[in-house]
């Protein structure tokens, strides 16, 4: 059985720690800084304790691969706001789209039509694989994730009655926590709340090759037996790209066969590129790394490197089952947000963002290689594509998960100016590496130099 301690908080108590001084970071006071503890206080006054959790910094600004606070410290950013920034922080061209949008003077419109949703939507389909060119923009990766659920349930019913409604997710899988896409996922702790759960949604065993060591394809039909459910009552796949708690991806010949599984069988197959989509893998889009193409596509996060902004992208008999003003979004389309993808994308390409990180991602997963095999008994498994990487930390000589240590890691690391968001993965136990994509060679040696220290002190405390 394994069992991992979740949601574990960063001490607000400021800690005197070495003044750090290079190009990229900068640490010149306590961490947290004195003055910022009333306002942590005053934010765990007003917000939920489910917002708790990240390092306590209260950021000030955030450019292009650093974040700032008030108080003079700089640190060098592998969080990207959560696979959000690919284009940078605050990249000018984007913050100039914005701008220029607000002084028009049309930030929202529901649904009505506008140029700027023509723009992005145009520009979205232009990047995306032939045979799917339908964008429905929406505000955030779980409403993509329901919206593709509810079009895979409707087409299933469509040519198959009302028994093909069946979906299938992966273990460990996430896609958000609104109740289908927590349902879709395979976390099972986090969907709890739901009880009543839905019995034709189902997962299969994720093929990542280390906790789930069954990667044939086998094991996918295996889980479609043991449900009771047959191929014919199955309306939908889902899974992330990658997924997020590694990354980890599953076998191209696995991919390969679901894809064909799906087609003889009328299933919709989905992807899930929320944070995996715009460049981040070294691939434009991550499943291009398996030779196939989805019919649904759910992207978000990367989309406009800051603004609140998703999209279902797909075919054209999928996304076009419900008639006029049935599918709508209070935001879709949003003036602003539009402008900003349009000036995301067109960076991300102008400026071969995708092939930067595909340069870049060998010298960082041969870095995280390096720190494993200091560490083989507590670092136990590490994945890389691009630029995203994972250290997943397990208890000494065990397959178990170890959130403390990976915990203390990223603590270590804040403190010394590199900013990693909190750990990650179905027990909380990824050290998870993810810098905006405008990244140089250089600044990415300096934060693995920063990793690399942080592991090592962090294991050494363990052992001491």
């Amino acid at each position: 059985m394994i069992v991992a301690t979740m949601g574990k908080e960063f001490s607000t108590v400021p800690q005197t720690v070495p003044h750090v001084e290079t190009k990229h970071r900068r640490i010149c006071t306590q961490v947290p800084h004195p003055d910022s503890v009333p306002l942590l206080d005053r934010l765990r006054e007003v917000e939920p304790l489910s917002m708790r959790g990240m390092p306590p910094i209260i950021w000030e600004k955030a450019r292009d691969i650093h974040v700032f606070d008030k108080h003079g410290n700089q640190w060098l950013d592998w969080s990207s706001g959560v696979l959000v920034t690919n284009a940078g922080h605050a990249a000018p061209e984007i913050c100039k789209a914005m701008i220029d949008q607000i002084q028009s003077g049309l930030i929202h419109n529901y649904v009505f039509p506008s140029e700027e949703r023509l723009q992005a939507a145009e520009i979205i389909a232009s990047v995306s694989p032939e045979g799917l060119k339908k964008v429905f923009l929406l505000s955030s990766g779980s409403e993509a994730t329901e919206c593709a659920i509810k079009l895979s349930r409707a087409h299933g019913i469509k040519v198959g009655g009302t028994s093909k409604i069946g979906i299938i997710g992966f273990d460990r899988g996430y896609h958000g926590r609104t109740l289908a896409s927590q349902q879709a996922g395979g976390m099972a702790g986090q969907k709890s709340w739901i009880v009543n759960l839905d019995k034709a949604i189902i997962q299969a065993p994720f093929p990542d090759g280390y906790w789930e060591g069954d990667s044939s394809f086998n094991a996918f039909l295996q889980a479609i037996e043991k449900s009771g459910m047959k191929p014919e009552n199955i309306a939908g796949v889902i899974m992330e790209s990658y997924q997020g708690v590694g990354p980890d991806f599953a076998p191209v010949e696995y991919i390969q066969k679901l894809r064909a599984w799906c087609d003889q069988h009328q299933v919709v197959l989905t992807f899930d590129e929320v944070q995996s989509g715009f460049g981040r893998t070294g691939k434009f889009w991550a499943f291009e790394h398996y030779g196939v193409t989805p019919d649904l596509i759910c992207c978000g996060k990367g989309i406009s490197s800051g603004m609140p902004l998703s999209a279902v992208i797909g075919r054209q008999h999928i996304m076009d089952q419900f008639p006029p003003g049935s599918m709508t979004s209070t935001h879709t389309g949003n003036p602003v947000c539009c402008a900003a993808a349009v000036a995301n994308i067109k960076k991300l390409l102008a400026e071969d963002l995708t092939g930067n990180a595909a340069s870049l991602g060998p010298i960082l997963h041969e870095r995280c290689k390096a720190i494993q095999k200091r560490h083989p008994s507590v670092v136990g498994h590490v994945t890389c594509a691009g630029l995203v990487a994972g250290l997943q930390m397990v208890k000494p000589g065990q397959k178990e998960p170890d959130h403390d240590l990976a915990h203390r890691i990223i603590e270590l690391c804040y403190q010394r100016g590199l900013l990693l968001f909190a750990p990650v993965g179905a027990w909380g136990q990824t050290v998870k590496i993810c810098p905006p994509l405008t990244v140089t060679e250089e600044a990415l040696l300096e934060a693995c130099d920063v990793l690399d220290t942080a592991v090592d002190d962090a294991v050494r405390e363990r052992c001491a």
